[in-house]
């Protein structure tokens, strides 16, 4: 049986939200809270992907203190890397432009 589109970006969210790691958790659940609905299948593929990688590295990634990995480097990693400025200079916890 074909999972449906709208089970796989509850699943996603899912995923995102209850990663273990509070600041990948805020991050990533966000991030898929806002642009879940709105991806593409390849961009929904793109952060399946992503969310099977370790916390750490995503969270060095997104962060900056550690180059992404070709891979990695999508238009998802791109926009999830913009969103984590936005909202964390939104919250004043982030780093200023």
């Amino acid at each position: 049986m074909t999972e449906t589109l709208e089970n796989r970006r509850k699943k996603l969210r899912i995923r995102a939200w209850r990663r273990g790691f509070k600041e990948a958790d805020l991050i990533l659940g966000r991030y898929a809270d806002q642009a879940l609905e709105t991806m593409s299948q390849t961009d929904i593929a793109d952060f399946d992907t992503l969310l099977d990688q370790l916390d750490a590295d995503i969270y060095s990634w997104v962060i900056g203190s550690a180059p992404t990995p070709p891979a990695f480097d999508t238009p998802v990693m791109t926009a999830l890397k913009r969103f984590r400025v936005d909202r964390d200079a939104a919250f004043g916890d982030g780093p200023k432009r």
